[in-house]
């Protein structure tokens, strides 16, 4: 009699928590004990990554948990060496639940000489014998056609749609979704559909990368509680300017939802000092004790996403079904 081959989660070291999370969330939706794979993934003394697996996973549909943030080389290398142990242990699939994918940014060639890096960790990753990738948010959907496997692109839109309006219940009439650049009016023309919002753009102007020559509100904002939607947020500079610009043409108020907070060097204390009233990131990479100790940042839970996202690619069901605010919601109930 054939053996019911079951899901199983191993987590790297970027983000453990969300992975024990996404384990407790598979738990409650199966009604039956969901644990992390039990291994060891360390350094040696030079940096080597080493990883020791000590269930058998043989024949087993393997989901290994890692997002690609800092150190997005460690991080990647742990990734890697964590599917080849899978490979060479004779998992029947493996797939990587990244839920930041790193070096996104890298999506095409700006300059002469410069590399495509995000379809060279494309490549890494098919190589080491992963089978499919399921992300949230990438940078440019594009980046789903750098891979020759199966890419699933979740999206953290309609979590956000759920919390703002649980947030401006009674209030939807004056929000206003913002784009803080024109490569992202797609995004947030999507947040504005599910919140029936109007939308507006921040046009800026770079002089050079991490400098903000100019910035222009297009769209009428006066009176609006202005919420800034992106895909990530770094040094937190072009979002707190955006929020300057935005309270200056007549904002009553101005928030931002961001899928994944790198938040690097001084992005926390910007934000904190900054005209933000709330800065909403998502779990997707581990927040550090400063994001959870500011008084203006919150963070949203993607674990029932995950949760339910890999139940659905073991089923061999629907994950497009997530997109939707009225799928998600029953999954969200009780957490946002």
């Amino acid at each position: 009699m054939p053996t019911v081959v079951e899901p199983k989660i191993i987590s790297g070291n970027a983000n453990r928590p969300l992975g024990e999370a996404v384990a407790r969330r598979m738990s409650l939706y199966r009604g039956m004990s969901v644990n992390l794979v039990d291994a060891r993934i360390e350094r040696f003394n030079d940096g080597e990554v080493f990883v020791e697996v000590f269930e058998n996973v043989r024949g087993e549909d393997m989901y290994i948990m890692q997002s690609t943030s800092n150190p997005a080389n460690d991080n990647l290398m742990e990734l890697l060496v964590m599917a080849d142990a899978l490979r060479r242990s004779s998992a029947a699939r493996i797939t990587a639940v990244m839920p930041y994918f790193g070096y996104a940014r890298q999506d095409r060639r700006t300059k002469a000489r410069t590399p495509i890096t995000a379809k060279l960790v494309a490549n890494m990753i098919a190589e080491a014998g992963i089978e499919r990738v399921l992300t949230m948010d990438l940078h440019a959907a594009q980046i789903q056609g750098f891979f020759d496997i199966p890419v699933d692109n979740l999206y953290a839109s309609p979590i956000f749609a759920l919390d703002i309006k649980k947030q401006f219940e009674g209030q939807l009439e004056d929000v206003m979704v913002v784009s803080p650049d024109v490569g992202g009016v797609a995004r947030a023309r999507e947040l504005a559909k599910r919140i029936n919002a109007p939308l507006s753009i921040v046009d800026k102007r770079r002089e050079k990368p991490g400098e903000i020559a100019e910035m222009t509100v297009i769209g009428n904002v006066e009176g609006k509680k202005c919420i800034i939607v992106d895909d990530m947020c770094d040094t937190a500079g072009t979002l707190c300017k955006a929020a300057e610009v935005i309270l200056e043409h007549g904002a009553t108020e101005v928030h931002a939802y961001i899928s994944h907070g790198v938040m690097s060097g001084p992005a926390v204390d910007r934000v904190t000092k900054s005209v933000l009233k709330t800065l909403v990131l998502t779990d997707s990479i581990q927040p550090t004790d400063a994001i959870k100790g500011a008084a203006n940042i919150r963070v949203l839970p993607t674990a029932p996403l995950f949760a339910q996202s890999i139940l659905n690619i073991w089923n061999g069901t629907s994950v497009s079904s997530l997109f939707e605010t009225d799928v998600l919601g029953p999954i969200y109930e009780g957490i946002l």
